[in-house]
């Protein structure tokens, strides 16, 4: 199964509730997505603590409902 955009955004939104998120359908199947998740808690962070982040928000889907998820973060300016 699939998961909807929508859903990833919520997620993303409920564990880091200051971020902008934008995300690409990569195959037009919910199952492979491009995220663009800019947020200011990520200051200070390695780039690897800022995707652990989002991956975290994803939880236990991630490689299971949430096939792959192709991930760039950053800092707001």
């Amino acid at each position: 199964m699939a998961m909807p955009g929508a859903e990833i955004v919520a997620r993303i939104k409920a564990c880091i509730p200051d971020a902008e998120v934008t995300l690409t359908d990569l195959a037009g199947d919910d199952n492979h997505w491009a995220a663009h998740v800019v947020s200011a808690s990520f200051a200070g962070k390695t780039r690897v603590a800022q995707h652990k982040l989002v991956y975290a928000a994803i939880g236990d889907d991630m490689g299971g409902a949430l096939h792959a998820l192709q991930l760039t973060t950053a800092v707001p300016t």
